[in-house]
């Protein structure tokens, strides 16, 4: 018979695992969001609080992916979850920096690098938007409602002159109120 400290110490290895898992394959906040979602709905979370968990963490400052940490591993495991799930996501990253920094540092001044640094940006963009597609996809599984487009047509307009996005996001939620009442 399985305890109780038995079952909350595998959720604890499970969050970590997920983490250090996600943050080992992806390398950016807005790229893991993907991974994560295949990792996390349907196991530990539902898709509406998935979607719930990214736009609160787009609404406190800081890094996304330890947002996200902390708010899926308090959700599952308690105050314990939220550290075994930042711990995994901190390592992977942490370790990565250390090497990256010591290899840019080194061969910084090199033209080759300065190319590879170009060559990886558009990637980075397109990896934001699938992820942005699937999570608007999410928000509405059973068919994209007008609703929905116009809300994502504002919220482009508005981030496209430079308004911040957790204003965004917030406006965003009182037009929710307001049109899927």
């Amino acid at each position: 018979m399985n305890q109780p400290s038995q079952i909350t110490f595998t959720v604890w290895l499970r969050l970590f695992w997920i983490f250090l898992k996600v943050n080992l394959l992806t390398t950016a906040g807005p790229t893991s969001v993907g991974l994560l979602y295949k990792e996390t709905v349907g196991t530990i979370l539902t898709e509406t609080q998935f979607v719930e968990a990214v736009g609160f963490s787009n609404l406190v400052p800081g890094s996304e992916a330890l947002k996200l940490a902390m708010f899926i591993g308090y959700a599952s495991g308690g105050i314990a979850g939220m550290f075994a799930a930042l711990l995994g996501a901190i390592l992977p990253p942490t370790v990565i920096m250390l090497t990256v920094a010591s290899i840019l540092i080194r061969f910084q001044a090199q033209d080759w690098m300065k190319h590879l640094i170009k060559g990886i940006t558009p990637a980075v963009g397109v990896l934001m938007a699938l992820v942005s597609w699937q999570l608007f996809r999410a928000s509405n599984p059973k068919a994209i409602k007008w609703r929905s487009i116009v809300l994502a047509s504002l919220a482009f307009i508005a981030l496209y002159f430079g308004i911040p996005p957790q204003y965004v996001l917030i406006g965003a939620g009182i037009l929710g109120v307001i049109l899927f009442r």
